[in-house]
Formats: structure tokens, sequence, C-alpha cells
């Protein structure tokens, strides 16, 4: 185990992700010199003391490494969380004869900083050398970084931030829950009595929603879960039709059903989708091999989709996205190559590939003895030999995220071919623009302030909850927008 004292409560989750980025095997434990004895038979141990200055002190069995850095308590937060890190992680690199691809940063979107950089008036290259200098990325990543904020910047230059917003609407179903899943998902067996009662609460949601935010234009819909196509041809017509009744859907730049399950797609639920202005959907495979699909409880096959996909061009689909995981137990780089050799022969309009992130609430991790000798393979290697099919298929990078926990310590990327791209995901990555989500396990988000401030009204997850406190849910909103904007 591995142990970090603090002097005092400052940017604790930081040293932590940081420290685990180097370490994500190890067990580590955080302790605060003030208000606890730190034990003494500790093999490592990390020291950070604040005061005039950062001073960090780190005990790794025999060896001894110390860093320190002015550090004014009156500068302002960001730049004393910056110097934190840059100490902690010219240490760990020290201590392990190992760079990180994004450096010292831990968050989940270091597109964001990049636009911020560039949104400043820094050209490409002062931007790229800031990023470097101040967060020790790459030269890769931080090309990489700069591309896509140079292309989102294009793609998001009609968009009012201030005066619009988006729609999320979620459906918390699933035909099976996936092994490495974390999101606010149920098998639709247990509740498929309780499917309607669901979209009752729902539409009273959306009712909501489209009144209060009457005087705002809507710019981007987006439809996920779980799995909306679990919803039966009927029940899918109901909620697009409200849609459509109650919101200026026909003026969006975008409306997205996420398709998601190939074994949650048939030909009635497309047509019933196609009546409706829906502009894109997602047919996610995950992998195109089976033996990894029965693996991570997918329960439908790769024929099937194939099948779901085709069946997704006959009903005259022209934008269908496509989203693989690399770092699947057990996969070799070999399978994913196998992968995205299928995925070439589709021909999708934008891919999403993402590096397994195993969080808390996933049953990978949950019951991770089952698979500990599994290996969890993502590297550069991978990554990049995605990125050259990518553009075999004429797609580009159009947004970037990370997640904690990610394989490798990589990222996620989405690719597009031109006028493809996902406007909402590069929107609620960026957080340029409030976003209104309804649904169980919702995450509302109210952008104002130009950006600057960002406030959340979380929805209840579980399903019989968000039924009878619907209410509840709805005063949330109300409280949000009353609050942060008008």
């Amino acid at each position: 185990m591995i142990g970090i004292s603090f002097n005092q409560k400052e940017f604790e989750y930081d040293a932590y992700t940081l420290l685990k980025a180097f370490f994500p095997k190890e067990e580590v434990q955080m302790f605060y010199v003030q208000e606890e004895e730190v034990p003494a038979d500790l093999e490592h141990l990390i020291s950070i003391e604040y005061g005039e200055q950062v001073h960090i002190r780190i005990q790794w069995g025999d060896t001894l490494l110390e860093g320190q850095e002015t550090y004014e308590q009156t500068e302002d937060r960001k730049i004393r969380k910056n110097k934190l890190k840059q100490v902690l992680y010219k240490l760990l690199s020290q201590l392990t004869g190992q760079t990180l691809p994004w450096g010292n940063l831990t968050g989940i979107r270091p597109t964001k900083i990049a636009m911020g950089l560039i949104e400043s008036g820094m050209s490409n290259a002062q931007a790229a050398e800031y990023m470097r200098n101040t967060y020790f990325t790459s030269k890769e990543k931080t090309a990489l970084a700069i591309t896509i904020a140079n292309r989102e910047r294009e793609l998001l230059k009609d968009i009012d931030y201030e005066k619009g917003y988006s729609l999320y609407v979620g459906i918390p179903f699933c035909p099976s829950i996936c092994l490495y899943c974390s999101f606010s998902s149920s098998p639709l067996q247990r509740w498929k009595d309780q499917v309607d009662a669901y979209l009752d609460a729902l539409l009273k949601e959306l009712d909501f929603i489209s009144e209060a935010m009457k005087d705002r234009t809507l710019d981007t819909i987006y439809i996920g879960g779980g799995t909306p196509t679990t919803l039966e041809p009927e029940q899918l017509e109901r909620l697009l039709g409200h849609i459509n009744a109650r919101f200026q859907v026909y003026q969006v730049k975008e409306y997205t059903v996420e398709a998601g399950r190939p074994d949650s797609i048939t030909r009635e639920k497309l047509q019933a989708i196609r009546k409706f202005p829906v502009t894109r959907i997602s047919v996610n495979p995950q992998t195109m091999n089976q033996a990894t699909l029965e693996l991570i409880g997918r329960r439908h096959t790769v024929e099937d989709t194939r099948h779901a996909f085709a069946l997704a061009r006959e009903c005259g689909f022209d934008n269908i996205n496509m989203d693989i995981i690399v770092g699947l137990p057990g996969e070799q780089k070999e399978d994913v190559q196998h992968t995205l050799e299928e995925i070439k022969k589709l021909d999708p309009d934008s891919l999403t590939v993402h590096s397994l992130a195993v969080k808390r609430a996933a049953r990978l991790n949950m019951f991770k003895e089952q698979y500990e000798e599994m290996e969890f393979i993502n590297n550069q290697e991978i990554m990049d030999m995605a990125m050259k099919y990518a553009y075999q298929c004429q797609m580009g990078p159009y947004y970037l995220y990370r997640q904690k926990n990610m394989c490798g310590n990589l990222e996620n990327i989405g690719y597009a071919k031109v006028d493809k791209a996902g406007i909402y995901n590069i929107l609620i990555m960026e957080e340029k623009q409030s976003i209104l989500a309804a649904g169980a396990g919702a995450s509302t988000k109210f952008v104002f302030q130009n950006g600057k401030r960002i406030e959340r009204a979380e929805n209840v997850k579980d399903v019989a909850n968000y039924i009878s406190r619907i209410d509840e849910m709805i005063e949330r909103k109300r409280t949000g927008i009353d609050t942060w904007l008008k």
C-alpha cells in the first residue's frame, strides 16, 4: 500500500489521481497529519506539505526523493494546483523512469484546456508550448489536443451558447448489463412492466423542460441510456412523437438516438425512428470478436451487429456511429485489428474508440478476482492503429475525453467523416452550453457566466424512485433554471 500524508486539505484528489496514473494497481490511502497518525510501517509514503512553498517528500523503500516549489497561499488556486502537480509528476517520473502521454493532466477534458488557450488569443504554437511546459504533455498528445480543439471550434461556430441549450433524454434499460458498465442501466426484463410508467414520468419531465426553456434555442437532442431501442416500436413512437410535439425539433442541428446494442434493433424500431427528424444513430458493437462479446455479457453475435448496421442503412440512415472499446479482457492487438477490419467493411460515418475504464460500479471491478489473470491491454501502438484505420475510412478526430482508471492512461477519441461529427458529444465534453437532462440517472448541467461556472441538478438513478419522485426531479430543475439561467 502507498500512503499520502497532507498537512492540510487541498488538492488531495489531484495528488491521488496522479499517483494512481503511475501505479494503477496499487492501493492508495490518504492521511491528514493533524487529524490522524500515519502508520510507521508503511513501506511507501508520500508527504505533501503546504506553506510558503509546496514541499513533497517521497520515501519509497530505501529511496528518498524530495522536491519543492514556491507556493504562496495568495496565488491563484489554479496556479497552486499546477505547481503541486508539476513537482509530484517530476518526482514520480524520476522514481519510475516513466513519463505519461498526457503528463500531469488528471482531468477528463484536455481539449478544453487547448480550446481555452486558443480562445484567449494564443496561436496554435503558443498553446502547444504552454501545454508542454505546464502539464508535460507529450508532443503527440499536445498536437492531437490542438488539432481537435480547432476542429471543435469550427463545428461549434454557429451555436449561441448563452441563448441556446441541448436536451438529453435517458432510457435506463438494456437487454443485459455489460461486464464493464457503470452507467445508470437496468436489465429490461426486471422493469418490463414499468416501462410505460417510466415513460409517463419522463414525458412529464420533458413537458416541464419544454415550457421552462421555450425562450431559448434548442440546438441538439440526444436520446441515450442504457439502450433506447429496448423500447418497443410503439413506445419509441410515443416518446419521439411527444418530443416532436413539445420541442422545435426541425430547427435542431443534430438529433441522435443511440440504438446501441445490436440485439435491441429491429426493422420495426428503425422504421419508427425514421418517422421523426432523427439525423444520427449509433450501432455499437464494442468488439467484433465473438469470444469477447460472450465474456463481457453482450449476449449478441458479431453477425447481429452486421445485420443491425445493414438494416439501418436499408431504412435510410446516412449518419451512423459505431463505438468500440480497446482494452477489453483478454484482447490483444490482433483482436483489435480484427475489429477494425470488420468496422472498415461496414463503413460507418463516425467511430468512437474508447479505452476501457473500469469504474467502481462496474461488475468487472466488483468481481475483479475472477478476471485478475486476464490481460487488459491498451497502448499507444494500438491507438495509433485505430487512428490509421479511421483515416482509411476518411474520418478525422473531432472530439476527445479521458476517464479515471483508463487502460494505458490514454483517451477516448471520436472520429468522423466530413459533416458527420457528433455536435452533442463536443458540447457535453467542452461544457460550453447548458444541457437539460431528463430520465433516471440523468445529470443536468447549467452553464453560465460565459462558461466560467457550471452547476448540476441530478436525477435519482433508481427507476422506481424516479417514477415516484418525478415532481421532486422537476423542482430540482426549476430551482436551477430560476437560480442560474434567468
